[in-house]
């Protein structure tokens, strides 16, 4: 089979076929998510989709349901490469269902601040963590023959004023910190692509950024594709001039005629457009686009949602974090007559974050009903929410839709001006996200129908969601309408604020209403959403907490879901607060003052305040867990699997306490001033301490560490440590031994210690275990802002093990030297 990678040759043969308007063309998409074909050297399209924690596919395919896996922050909290590898792999599989040649994914930037309204969707707050897990799932996806997009680089660490904001950062903050993560999967994983950033960084867009040529492509040898955000795009000839590869969405008319006629005038040189096109050129190469040339790797089998459903329950469970445990967890079953399983995400549960991460699910296991299914024929289950996230209705869920026969969920009927059918399209959600490029020609409203079948009594909202105009038609009645235009197009406000016309309605747990949505966007919108959306029966605010106090009262165990809402936690927006939305904390505390048996299970993809950890029995932090959330979660609670979890952030006891709040940019510009002191280096440089220490976890065994093993001295190439530890606890247990450097002393400031190995082992009871842990060159050296390169100090490095940043009760001293040809400082 010929090689994936072209030669100069081949490449230099196929550039004399394009004149310069074809070699424009390539430059620009052809549409939201296709690159352009060019026909005449056998290049056909390209597809890419969203991810990172499912394929959501292309414009045809992106209301076909998709396997859905934890929120970044999940996967991170495994702490566990081969996981990720695994993850890739499926989500390769699913895109070659899709049809998508390469996923946007993973994103790697850190959790800067835990304010950050994006953070869900990122690994974590240390750089070496990230920037493993993002080469292993990077391998996971390349190894069988999709291509990947890490993202979104550099310093897109918040969601204020991002496709404005100019990130100021020092020049050894950004490499050691922010760079960081993006060079180890540059270098270890060689991505086939790479996502430029909205935002600014020392006073120049990313998209027209000197930082695409050095030090991305240059001093790491990135020879994939620089390709924009979408709509990242500021200005096009500095961007040409620059190393950026392709503009999405296309076509861009800034990357149209006016950059033929800006090479034509000399502004621009067509060897820049050359090398540009060179590598869409290999990309296509990799991913089988482009006649006579073999894939990079050979594709996986398309993807069945059937077949996803056990690693989407595994990678929920080995991403579940036990904060707290007074012995009540694992669950004794044969104790148990009766669990109330109560709070907003008890039977609402939030699956995925908002936004681009976002994905059509084929369904969600809430809570409820996977504690039910574990305890069935042995312990009744009752539940109620108790309190409520927000006033929005939400979309309703897979299993409550259903259409003619009970085969097809939704159809979406896309009409004219006249009302005439333009196209039909059969769907798995009903609620419709498209670009305006992607609606069909001809289409100015469309119609949403679906049998929507409640699960208890009472009143319910059902409602019409979206910026225009909205009806909602049930039974053949029309129940709701309103018109609402936004005057300045805000993808916040689209996902996160648009309006809802509701209607309130008596219905019947079991018996379904047909359901039609008649929704005109409004003219001129660069984004679509529109559907049905719905909130189930709710009581006033007092009685549905005692409701739910009393279920709990009457219970042996009382397991309490509280999480965020995507008014709060969201793509688009940054938050204010850390505190639970609404009357949650509330809930909690009246819970536990009548069950000292209430277990807390926290579903949000970032930190949120936990004021009253100390006065239950058990809390467990789930993320975003993806569609098997309750299954996953009662495989924990019932101790089936072990909660594998450890925290990738720092948790703080409040706001106020956090180290770095700053999010919000002054006069456009947003300081890094903290340095290189973010989440746990800050809290140890101040002394303080947070609430849940980066690296912390429980599990259902206890480990003792019985010593490290470190070489008497060793050059900044690396070197491996073996840390003993034995499992001491009464059953088979995970552990994620943590190992961390500290220089003390230094010539240059250096943060306390910070992460510098790491490693997943499991053991049996009694049993004690040896474990290499590596240490990367990269954990050793510093970047020297003199000399602008990597130097490693000479010294004693101090190596310290244990289970989190703030308990490492095991040190020892190694001696540092500088390597042959290494810069000592």
């Amino acid at each position: 089979m010929p090689s994936p990678d072209l030669s100069d040759a081949e490449i230099d043969v196929l550039l004399e076929k394009l004149d310069l308007e074809a070699k424009v063309r390539l430059l620009s998409g052809a549409s939201v998510w296709t690159t352009a074909p060019v026909p005449e050297v056998g290049l056909r399209s390209m597809t890419v989709s969203d991810g990172p924690i499912g394929v959501r596919g292309g414009t045809d395919t992106e209301l076909e349901p998709s396997a859905a896996l934890p929120s970044a922050s999940g996967m991170a909290a495994s702490w566990d490469e081969d996981l990720l590898a695994r993850i890739g792999a499926l989500l390769a599989a699913e895109a070659v269902r899709k049809r998508v040649d390469v996923v946007l994914g993973p994103t790697v930037n850190l959790h800067r601040s835990p304010l950050g309204g994006r953070h869900f969707e990122c690994f974590s707050e240390d750089p070496l963590l990230s920037g493993r897990l993002a080469t292993a799932y990077v391998r996971g996806l390349q190894d069988r023959g999709i291509g990947a997009c890490p993202k979104h680089y550099v310093a897109n660490d918040a969601e204020t004023d991002r496709m404005t904001v100019d990130v100021r950062v020092d020049e050894r903050t950004l490499r050691e910190l922010y760079l960081a993560p993006f060079e180890a999967v540059v270098t270890d994983a060689a991505p086939w692509t790479v996502m430029a950033a909205y935002n600014g960084v020392n006073g120049a867009p990313m998209t027209e950024n000197d930082l695409l040529a050095e030090p991305l492509k240059g001093e790491w040898g990135f020879d994939g594709v620089v390709v924009s955000d979408w709509g990242a795009l500021h200005d096009g000839e500095p961007a040409a001039r620059a190393a950026l590869d392709l503009a999405m969405p296309g076509p861009d008319e800034q990357w149209s005629q006016p950059l033929v006629e800006a090479v034509r005038a000399g502004h621009v040189p067509e060897a820049a457009i050359d090398e540009k096109v060179c590598r869409i050129l290999r990309l296509a190469a990799r991913a089988g686009a482009l006649d006579g040339v073999g894939r990079a790797a050979a594709p996986s089998a398309p993807g069945r949602l059937e077949d996803a459903a056990p690693l989407a329950r595994e990678a929920a469970s080995a991403a579940t974090v036990l904060l707290r445990n007074d012995g009540l967890l694992p669950l004794a079953v044969e104790g148990l007559r009766r669990v109330a399983v109560v709070g907003p995400g008890a039977r609402d549960a939030r699956a995925l974050g908002g936004g681009s991460a976002s994905v059509p699910l084929p369904y969600v296991v809430p809570p409820v009903t996977g504690i039910a299914a574990a305890l069935a024929g042995r312990a009744e289950v009752v539940s109620a929410p108790g309190a409520a996230l927000s006033d929005t209705l939400r979309p309703a869920r897979a299993d409550e839709l259903a259409g003619p026969g009970g085969t097809t969920r939704v159809t979406v009927r896309w009409l004219d001006a006249t009302g005439a059918v333009v196209a039909g399209q059969t769907a798995g959600t009903a609620v419709v996200v498209r670009l305006q490029d992607a609606v069909p020609e001809g289409a100015v409203a469309m119609e949403v129908a679906t049998r929507f079948t409640p699960d208890v009594d009472g009143e319910w909202r059902l409602g019409v969601v979206g910026f225009g105009t909205g009806e909602l038609v049930v039974d053949g009645e029309s129940r709701a309408r309103g018109e609402v235009h936004q005057e300045v197009f805000d993808v916040h406000e689209v996902f996160q604020a648009a309006p809802q016309h509701t209607a309130v309605l008596p219905l019947r747990a079991g018996e379904g209403v047909d359901v039609c949505v008649r929704y005109a966007w409004s003219p001129g919108a660069v984004l679509l959403r529109g559907g049905l959306v719905v909130g189930p029966p709710r009581l006033p605010a007092a009685e549905e907490l005692a409701r739910a106090v009393h279920l709990a009262r009457g219970a042996d165990v009382a397991v309490v879901v509280v999480g965020t809402s995507e008014d709060v936690e969201s793509e688009g927006s940054d938050r204010t607060s850390l505190a639970l939305p609404g009357r949650q904390d509330e809930l909690v505390r009246a819970v536990a003052a009548v069950n000292p048996r209430t277990v807390v299970v926290v579903n949000a993809g970032a930190p949120v305040e936990l004021p009253w950890r100390d006065d239950v029995a058990a809390v467990l932090v789930s993320w975003f867990p993806g569609m098997e959330f309750g299954n996953a979660l009662a495989d924990v609670l019932l101790g089936t699997v072990e909660p594998g979890g450890r925290l990738p952030t720092t948790w703080p006891a409040a706001t106020a306490d956090a180290p770095v709040l700053s999010t919000t940019p002054t006069g456009g510009r947003l300081d890094y001033t903290e340095g290189l002191h973010v989440g746990h280096r800050a809290y140890l440089r101040a002394g303080t301490e947070p609430a849940h220490w980066f690296g912390e976890g429980l599990g259902y065994t206890t480990w003792a560490y019985e010593g490290l093993e470190v070489p008497p001295h060793a050059d900044g190439s690396g070197f491996a440590v073996v840390v003993r530890v034995r499992n001491t606890g009464a059953r088979r247990g995970r552990h994620v031994v943590q190992v961390y450097a500290a220089r003390p002393g230094s010539a240059v400031e250096r943060p306390v210690r910070w992460l510098a190995g790491f490693t997943v082992v499991s053991a049996d009871p009694g049993e004690s275990i040896e474990v290499p842990v590596a240490v990367h060159p990269r954990a050793l050296r510093h970047w020297d802002v003199e000399a602008h390169r990597w130097a490693v100090e000479p010294g004693d490095l101090v190596l310290a093990t244990g289970p989190h940043a703030g308990d490492l009760p095991v040190t020892e001293t190694v001696r540092l030297v500088p390597a042959a040809g290494e810069a000592a400082a």
